[in-house]
């Protein structure tokens, strides 16, 4: 994988074998010159800045930073579904016959639903109570009832049985495509106080062609002139006119389970099966109605020994995994495109706040709109579908919590998918299920890389990352690489990100991949690998620092002979960027190891010393929480009586820094900032009272730490700060 890396990246970033999926305008990151507004004021941020934004701003369900995995076999790993084709049809259920529509969307046959059918569903119907109550008394007195909610909401079965309940039977199932005027024939012969019900399920309507309260009313008189009844299931895409529809909400998963269960063990009391965790763990999917009824066929299936555990287990994904190609389907006249883009962003932005997510979505839609049809301009609505409409149409739930930002964290309403997998398979499904999609999900990342708020920025690079798991060859040649090759900062920070997360949720060869860029003569790569190699090298510290001390070298030698076409700001970027990657790696988990190996790299010439005590003294500059004025994380460890190992090799790091002519001015600087730190902080004046004589050995070193003690100014700059003198007073004359 690695040379095959090297080979790609020395030719622009991007592999022969994906060069026709590539956007056909050529993006402006592949190429070696940006137009000059763009490059000024172009800055590398802060590796440790760069590190709080991943913190902050990663979805919570890749879990940056504390091993995370995607469980489940979520991507990479089990694949279900029904190959060859569409599924449409019945699902029957033991003596149970329920009808449920899979994959695409058929149209509802007309004709009389048996009346055994109709039984069976009442035994197995969750009773919502008093909200079913509700419409049972609005059917009764009005005639007709338009019942709304999304798709697979069990509105149905829902309508179905409150038909039934009023006696309304046979009930009549009509085709969608029926005109109003024609739902309900002129009577010809039917005994008067005969009852009948009707059902239309998801009419067909158009903005042009809505339906109009006109329509219902008329459809009122038909039936008080029949005694019949008729209920109309909409979705909340429905195109009405002064119609008042009734919301409909299916009750709890665990309520339908156990009406389901009840039906199909025979026994009331079903609160054992309830409580096994196969079950528990399923209804904390809130999944829809129709796929607990079919869990609760499964279950049974298997408590019976007729089916496997696995079979049970992984029910809940290839439910999810269903819904989420029926979302995509080309034949979806209901889900339009603009929505389609709002799931795929809803996707990359799972847990972020609504309002960002609705608005970057639309720039996804106006990709999307161009590869499906060019010469048709993207239209988005200025006022378009109501937010909770929106919402429940992607099966997601709205919610309160603080976002983290610059300036602290601010309230913000949030959406999320109720099924946290769902992001990450409906990501997998548009990229490899639907890769026409990839030019304009690659345009948009594009977009998304280069903007000014950190949220979207690190969303990039988390959809890139799950991208690379899915696909490693197509996302590294298409999305990352032209990342990591720019000239420009801010897109190679954001394939740092993508990487370090890629490695995170365990796309294999990231480290390969690393290391050959960091012996690679590129040096945008280099900067990148290097970058990364700070944040994803606390598991592999001997390897991490062997490869940073590789790209020092590499470093040293093209000092010597630097291109007159090599932009001036990679000498420093590079150099500074070594320091910044061995810093993070101070400030890991994996300390310890680093710490040890820093002692090493001190006698691996001066380009590997350099980096050492660079990186340490940058660490050393790094606070509680990062408070300007809080006590410097490493002086925190230092006190620590269960590090005494770590507090040698602290000293250690210290005097070498001291020692050396390079390095003493910005130590004595740093050291200058821990004394004032220990001027408000008690236990950290504690940690000093036992490093600074522990580095004032020798009489030159004493010298060197009393004169800064003695001259150092303090917060007010005509007073040294009192714990100076304190300190002094702890140190023993040589």
């Amino acid at each position: 994988m690695s040379s095959d890396v090297k080979e790609r990246s020395g030719e622009g970033g991007v592999g022969a074998a994906d060069a026709d999926a590539s956007p056909s305008h050529a993006d402006d990151l592949h190429h070696p010159e940006q137009p000059a507004a763009e490059t000024a004021g172009d800055r590398p941020q802060d590796a440790w800045a760069a590190r709080r934004d991943l913190w902050d701003h990663t979805p919570r369900a890749m879990g940056f930073g504390d091993g995370a995995r995607i469980d489940g076999g979520v991507l990479g790993g089990i694949n279900h579904g029904i190959g060859g084709g569409i599924f449409h049809g019945a699902v029957h259920v033991g003596a149970t016959h329920v009808h449920y529509r899979l994959g695409g969307r058929a149209n509802a046959p007309s004709g009389e639903i048996p009346a055994a059918t109709v039984k069976a569903v009442a035994e197995s119907f969750a009773d919502p109570g008093h909200t079913f109550a509700e419409l049972l008394d609005r059917l009764r007195e009005e005639r007709v009832l338009v019942l709304e909610g999304p798709q697979s909401a069990g509105r149905r079965t829902a309508a179905l049985m409150l038909l039934h309940r009023l006696g309304a039977t046979p009930v009549h199932v009509i085709a969608r495509d029926t005109s109003f005027g024609e739902l309900v024939p002129e009577a010809e012969g039917e005994r008067p106080g005969e009852g009948r019900g009707y059902l239309l399920c998801d009419p067909v309507t158009r903005a042009e062609r809505p339906l109009r309260e006109a329509e219902l009313l008329a459809l009122r008189d038909r039936l008080a002139a029949q005694d019949a009844y008729a209920v109309i299931t909409v979705g909340l895409k429905a195109h009405m006119e002064d119609v008042e529809a009734c919301g409909w909400l299916p009750p709890p998963p665990s309520d339908v389970l156990h009406a389901h269960l009840r039906a199909l063990l025979g026994r009331p009391d079903t609160a054992e099966v309830l409580t096994l965790p196969l079950v528990t763990e399923f209804l904390s999917r809130e999944h829809q109605p129709r796929e607990t009824a079919e869990f609760a066929a499964v279950l049974v299936r298997y408590l019976a020994g007729e089916t496997e555990h696995r079979h049970v287990e992984e029910f809940s994904l290839l439910k999810l995994e269903e819904q989420v190609r029926e979302w995509f389907e080309e034949d979806d006249a209901a889900l339009h495109l603009r929505e389609k883009a709002f799931l795929i962003a809803q996707a990359a932005f799972d847990e972020g706040p609504y309002a960002l997510t609705a608005e970057v979505s639309d720039g996804l839609y106006a990709h999307l709109q161009r590869t499906a049809d060019s010469k048709l301009q993207a239209a988005v609505p200025v006022f378009g579908t109501h937010i909770e409409k929106r919402i429940r149409l992607a099966r997601a739930r709205l919610y309160e919590d603080d976002e983290p930002t610059e300036w602290g964290p601010v309230l913000q309403t949030k959406a999320a998918y109720r099924d946290k997998r769902a992001a990450f398979v409906l990501l997998r499904e548009v990229w490899t299920g639907h890769p026409s999609a990839r030019p304009a999900l690659v345009r948009w990342l594009q977009d998304l890389s280069k903007d000014g708020r950190p949220l979207v920025r690190t969303r990039a690079a988390s959809t890139a990352a799950v991208l690379a798991l899915t696909d490693l060859p197509s996302a590294m040649a298409l999305v990352i690489e032209p990342w990591a090759s720019s000239v420009l900062f801010g897109p190679r920070n954001v394939a740092v990100s993508a990487l370090a997360l890629a490695h995170s949720i365990g796309t294999p060869n990231v480290p390969r991949i690393l290391d050959s860029w960091c012996d690679t003569a590129t040096p945008h790569l280099r900067w990148v690998a290097i970058r990364t190699h700070g944040l994803i090298g606390p598991e592999r510290p001997v390897e991490t620092l062997a490869a940073l001390r590789a790209a020092a070298r590499h470093e040293e030698h093209d000092a010597a002979s630097v291109p007159d076409d090599r932009p001036e700001e990679d000498d420093a970027g590079l150099a500074t960027v070594l320091a910044e990657s061995v810093e993070l790696l101070l400030l890991s988990s994996a300390q310890d190891q680093v710490l040890a190996e820093l002692l090493r790299t001190l006698h691996h010439g001066r380009q590997a010393f350099d980096l050492a005590v660079g990186g340490f003294l940058g660490a050393c500059r790094r606070t509680v929480s990062d408070e300007p004025d809080g006590r410097p994380l490493l002086l925190d460890r230092y006190g620590q009586p269960t590090h005494l190992g770590t507090a040698a090799h602290l000293t250690e790091l210290w005097r070498r820094a001291l020692g050396d002519r390079f390095h003493r001015a910005k130590a004595l600087e740093t050291l200058r900032r821990w004394v004032l730190s220990a001027d408000r902080d008690a236990q950290a004046e504690r940690c000093l009272a036992l490093l600074l004589p522990a580095l004032a050995e020798g009489a030159q070193e004493w010298r060197r730490i009393d004169h800064l003690l003695r001259t150092m100014p303090g917060e007010d700059p005509t007073s040294p700060p009192a714990v100076a003198g304190r300190l002094r007073a702890a140190l023993a004359h040589p």
